[in-house]
């Protein structure tokens, strides 16, 4: 069989520039982790660290990174995690009514079975036998 040609677009075509490291184009020797608004830069909006290949971090500098923001997350400079205030949908689909719209109108258990609620021995009411 003939092998088709494929749907996807030639690797160089998709291919972008490659993200160089900020601190080694600085050359930055050491990253302070008191410095919240750089570390900033390197965590998403949940608080989690950004990947390399999205940040463009070498190897070594996105180790720095990783150590600066747990150690500024255990001296409390940095949050562990961001608090969400999205609204969340009801899930797979409407959700039951668990109480009644009129509780007041509904029987209770003990009068839809007709018992007298000061009968204490739960003898049907109006059945009522006298002692001789």
């Amino acid at each position: 069989m003939a092998r088709t040609a494929s749907k996807r677009a030639p690797k160089e075509a998709t291919r972008k520039n490659k993200k160089v490291c900020q601190f080694c184009k600085e050359k930055t020797d050491w990253i302070d982790y008191k410095d919240v608004n750089l570390l900033r830069r390197f965590m998403s909006d949940r608080g989690k660290i950004r990947a390399r290949r999205v940040t463009g971090n070498c190897a070594q500098h996105q180790r720095d990174i990783a150590v600066a923001i747990k150690t500024s997350r255990e001296l409390a400079l940095l949050p562990y995690s961001q608090r969400t205030t999205t609204e969340r949908s009801g899930g797979r689909g409407p959700r039951p009514d668990r109480r009644r719209e009129s509780e007041d109108e509904t029987p209770s258990a003990a009068e839809q079975l007709g018992v007298d609620v000061g009968d204490a021995a739960g003898a049907p009411a109006g059945d009522e036998t006298e002692e001789a």
